[in-house]
């Protein structure tokens, strides 16, 4: 069966740059200029950078977009690694943005994971940032230090299971079956949009099984607590403009049930100084999948600000 393939309005181009010994993929869009303030795109948990083509193609204005693919996603790869820190894609993006735009000041989106990311480091490094804007980055539910014990005993046991290979990434036997796994987690997504993400999202092995662009490391739990103290202290920092959009479905209810709600990520978020709140309309967590329009209107229009 043939299937239509999403025809995209601008091509990308990707390069590979050497940051923290790893040879990271980055993708760009539009032309690099001076005269523009660059727009950053990090993507979330299992994504990639690619995922972010939908809503640059419903952008009206010619942006420079600079958008990686974090280690051990896409086409970074981490081969070598059996678990994943999150200050590390901190101190990636800084040295990324060390080496596409110096001293420039860039607008900084991101998405799930990547909106965390990005706020957490628009705190950190608060003359950095000119606008940022928070697509569902809603970080983890709180934690108590009682559960410092059986975390690290649980992070443990899942790098023994790693190394026994117990904990991996599904495979699919060809490029369709990754289109349907990935339509079938998102309704919206649809079929053309599916059948061109998966060629991007997945890559064929020697055996011609088509694995997940994603190191299976990330499924090992965490071994640091997420503490919201350190996260509010952050969030207080943050000195840009900030646009913080979430879809109409509430995915946090999906997820975490009581134990983290979206109204506590409001309580949260809330810290950040100067913030506008959005909702996009009948889209789920891949808001950028769903609804790219609505998405791209709002981001250029608060951009324009």
């Amino acid at each position: 069966m043939i299937r239509t393939m999403y025809p995209i309005q601008k091509p990308s181009r990707s390069e590979f740059v050497p940051i923290r010994h790893l040879s990271y993929h980055v993708m760009q869009w539009g032309t690099p200029s001076p005269d523009k303030t660059p727009l950053v795109m990090v993507h979330g948990w299992m994504d990639v950078a690619a995922s972010f083509q939908f809503v640059i193609d419903a952008l009206k204005d010619d942006h420079w977009v600079i958008a990686p693919d974090w280690r051990g996603f896409g086409l970074t790869d981490t081969s070598n690694t059996d678990n994943f820190w999150f200050p590390d894609y901190l101190a990636d993006l800084d040295q990324l943005l060390d080496h596409f735009v110096g001293e420039q000041q860039i607008n900084l989106l991101g998405h799930s994971m990547g909106g965390h990311v990005a706020t957490m480091y628009a705190g950190i490094r608060p003359q950095r940032i000119q606008k940022l804007i928070n697509l569902e980055g809603f970080g983890m539910p709180a934690t108590r230090p009682a559960q410092a014990p059986g975390r690290l005993a649980k992070w443990m046991d899942e790098l023994k299971a790693m190394q026994r290979g117990e904990i991996n990434l599904k495979s699919y036997p060809n490029l369709e079956a990754v289109a349907q796994r990935l339509i079938k987690n998102n309704p919206r997504l649809g079929s053309d949009k599916g059948h061109w993400l998966a060629q991007h999202w997945a890559r064929a092995n020697d055996q011609g099984e088509w694995r997940i662009l994603g190191h299976a490391a990330h499924k090992v739990v965490n071994a640091q607590l997420f503490k919201t103290d350190e996260t509010q202290a952050i969030y207080e920092r943050i000195t840009a403009p900030t646009l913080c959009v979430v879809a109409r479905d509430d995915s946090m209810s999906q997820w975490w049930r009581e134990s983290y709600t979206l109204d506590e990520f409001m309580q949260r978020i809330a810290a950040v100084p100067n913030i506008t709140h959005a909702v996009i309309e009948d889209a789920g967590h891949m808001l950028h999948h769903d609804q790219p329009e609505q998405l791209a209107k709002l981001i250029e229009n608060f951009l324009s600000l």
